[in-house]
């Protein structure tokens, strides 16, 4: 099998995961920050700062104003949800996305 094949049945393996779990109509950015954002929790009901998902290497290179966009959909579509008690720009990842088990196809 040559490097494309096995680059192409990996795409497919994830978008299948993907849509397994309702994230097919997320833009991309906003999938990779939603996985940077759950990448940085230990355990569900973790506050985590934009500062640290705009670092998390998936979306440091995006535009601030992309990255907020991307953020906003998540909080509207509550994906993500504002961390109580805290100042602005902390979140929590939806806690049944967080440690969720995949489910099986």
């Amino acid at each position: 099998m040559n490097k494309l094949s096995s680059i192409l049945q990996l795409r497919e393996m994830l978008r299948q995961l993907e849509r397994d779990v309702g994230l097919e109509d997320l833009s991309r950015l906003e999938r990779d920050v939603l996985l940077a954002a759950h990448g940085l929790c230990e355990r569900p009901g973790d506050v985590i700062s934009s500062e640290q998902i705009r670092d998390h290497a998936l979306v440091r290179c995006t535009a601030q104003a992309t990255f907020y966009r991307a953020i906003r959909t998540l909080l509207d579509r509550g994906l993500l949800e504002r961390a109580a008690d805290t100042k602005a720009r902390a979140y929590v990842v939806r806690s049944d996305l967080v440690g969720a088990p995949l489910p099986l196809s």
